[in-house]
C-alpha cells in the first residue's frame, strides 16, 4: 500500500528533512532555513524489489575513448579544465539576464557539428528559442529543441534521442509528477537533479543544468544539489557593464581557480583573450590613490587597478567601504598601517574599489591596497608604469607570494617599467633588462621605494 502524502520541513541549505518546524536546522545549524514541503513516499526499486547493483574491479574498468568535448570557446574550456567531460553533470548559476542561456545556446553551434545536442527549455517556447538562435547565428541539424516542464517526459525524450550533450534550462522549472510540491521547491529541485544525474551516468551523457540564484547570490535550492553535480560554475558581472566573468567553484575534473572573461555584445558573448588590457583600459595616469596589482587566477596572471579614496569623516564614526575586496582584510591592513607603519586613518573615511568588477581575495593584493591608501592619504602620485604585489603580515613585513616570475612576465608584457615585490621573491624571479625589480621588506619601505622610482 502506497504511503500517504505528508507535510515535512526541508532545510534549503542542506536538504535535511524534519517532521516539525525548528528555528534552527538540526543538521547544519542554519537559522530560518526550514520550509514546509509536501512529500510523496517513493522508492527507487523495480517491481517492488530492490535492483541488484553490479560490483566491478577497478582494473576491469576501461576509460571512455572520448574524454572531453571542446565547446568552441577557449575561455569556457579553460574553466572546465580542457572541455566538457563525457558523462559529467555541470551546474551553471548567475543573476537573471547575465547571459547563462546565451552562453549555452552559443556553444551549441560548435558542439552540434560533431555531436547531437538536446536543448530542453522550461521557460521559453520553440519560437522564442529560434529567435535567439538566429540572433546568435546558431543553426545546425544536430541541435534538437524540447520545451517541456515534466521531468519524466524529458527523461523519456533523452532516452529516445540519445544525445551526446543535454542542456536543461532551468532546473527550477522542472517537476516530477510523483512529488506533490510545486516546481522550484527544495524537494523538486533535489529529486529532478538526482534523476538527471542517474541518467547521465548510466548513458554517459554530458548535461548542463541552469540554476537560478537567490537574493544572496547563491544557487537557489538545497546545497545537496551542488554536491551531486561534478562542476559548479557561476556567471558574474555588473548588468550595467558589458563584461562577464565565469568562475568555477567546484570541478571534479580540473582546477577551481580558473576564470573565463567574456564581453556581451549584440551577437552574443565574445571571448576576452587579454583581460589585463580590458581591466586597465581607461586608467587615469599619474593620479594619487591608484595602484596596479597583479593577481593569479588559476594559471593566468591578471592586472587590475585598485583605487583608494581617503577623506575626512563628517560623522562620529569613520566609514569603511570596500568593493571587490574583503572588508575584514581591509580592516586588518588599516590596523597594520597605523600600528606598524605610522600612517593614521582612525578619523578618516576609507573607500577601496577594484576597477572592472573583479573580486580579489588573494593575499598578494595586500601591498597594492596599502599603497593606494597611503597614496590617497599623502596625496602622492604613484607612477603609472609601476606595479606592486605582496602579502602584508601583522608585524608590517612584506611576505613572499607564489608565481612571482609569472606576475613579472605579465607586467613586462603590459609595458610596466617597475615592480615592487617582496625581497624574498627576488631570488626566484629571472632578471630582465626591460623592467626594474625593487625588493622590499616592510610597507613603509615599499612606499618610499615607489616614491624614489
Amino acid at each position: 500500500m502506497a504511503g500517504k502524502n505528508k507535510n515535512v520541513y526541508v532545510c534549503i541549505e542542506c536538504g535535511a528533512e524534519s517532521a516539525k518546524w525548528y528555528g534552527r536546522c538540526p543538521a547544519c545549524g542554519a537559522w530560518n532555513t526550514l520550509e514546509e514541503q509536501i512529500s510523496a513516499s517513493s522508492a527507487h526499486s523495480k517491481n517492488g524489489q530492490a535492483v541488484k547493483a553490479v560490483v566491478q574491479s577497478i582494473r576491469d574498468i576501461r576509460p571512455n575513448d572520448k574524454q572531453r568535448y571542446h565547446t568552441g570557446l577557449q575561455e569556457l574550456d579553460r574553466v572546465l579544465g580542457g572541455g566538457i567531460v563525457c558523462g559529467s553533470l555541470m551546474l551553471l548559476g548567475g543573476d537573471p539576464g547575465i547571459g547563462k542561456s546565451t552562453l549555452l545556446l552559443q556553444i551549441c553551434e560548435h558542439l552540434g557539428r560533431e555531436h547531437t545536442v538536446l536543448y530542453v527549455s522550461g521557460e521559453e517556447s520553440e519560437g522564442q528559442i529560434k529567435l535567439r538562435a538566429d540572433r546568435l547565428q546558431v543553426s545546425g541539424e544536430n541541435l534538437l529543441v524540447l520545451c517541456e516542464n515534466d521531468m519524466d517526459a524529458v527523461l523519456l525524450s533523452i532516452q529516445d534521442t540519445k544525445p551526446d550533450i543535454v542542456i536543461i534550462d532551468s532546473i527550477q522549472t522542472m517537476n516530477l509528477a510523483e512529488i506533490a510540491s510545486a516546481s522550484g521547491s527544495v524537494t523538486q529541485v533535489r529529486e529532478c537533479t538526482s534523476a538527471i544525474m542517474r541518467l547521465a551516468k548510466r548513458e554517459n551523457i554530458s548535461v548542463f543544468i541552469v540554476g537560478h540564484v537567490n537574493k544572496d547570490g547563491a544557487i537557489a535550492g538545497p546545497k545537496v544539489m551542488e554536491h551531486i553535480v561534478d562542476c559548479v560554475l557561476y556567471f558574474e558581472g555588473d548588468r550595467h557593464s558589458s563584461y562577464r566573468l565565469l568562475r568555477c567553484v567546484k570541478n571534479r575534473f580540473g582546477s577551481t581557480n580558473e576564470i573565463g572573461v567574456f564581453e556581451m555584445g549584440g551577437q552574443g558573448l565574445a571571448e576576452v583573450e587579454n583581460p589585463s588590457l580590458m581591466l586597465l583600459s581607461g586608467r587615469p595616469l599619474n593620479v594619487s590613490g591608484a595602484c596596479v596589482a597583479c593577481t593569479i587566477e588559476g594559471t593566468r596572471p591578471m592586472l587590475a587597478e585598485i583605487q583608494g579614496l581617503v577623506s575626512p569623516t563628517g560623522f562620529g564614526n569613520p566609514r569603511r567601504m570596500a568593493t571587490g575586496f574583503d572588508y575584514n582584510r581591509l580592516a586588518l591592513i588599516l590596523a597594520v598601517l597605523e600600528k606598524r607603519a605610522g600612517y593614521f586613518f582612525s578619523n578618516l573615511d576609507i573607500y577601496v574599489n577594484v576597477v572592472g568588477g573583479l573580486w580579489l581575495d588573494e593575499p598578494a593584493v595586500d601591498l597594492p591596497v596599502a599603497l593606494s591608501l597611503i597614496s590617497g592619504l599623502k596625496d602622492v602620485i604613484i607612477p603609472s608604469d609601476c606595479l606592486a604585489f605582496g602579502e602584508i603580515g601583522l608585524t608590517g613585513e612584506i611576505r613572499a607570494v607564489s608565481n612571482a616570475d609569472l606576475r613579472v612576465s605579465e607586467a613586462v608584457r603590459m609595458g610596466f617599467k617597475r615592480v615592487i615585490l617582496p625581497a624574498h621573491n627576488l631570488s626566484s624571479v629571472a632578471k630582465r633588462d626591460t623592467i626594474q625589480l625593487i625588493g622590499v621588506h616592510t610597507v613603509r619601505e615599499a612606499f618610499e621605494a615607489m616614491q624614489e622610482s
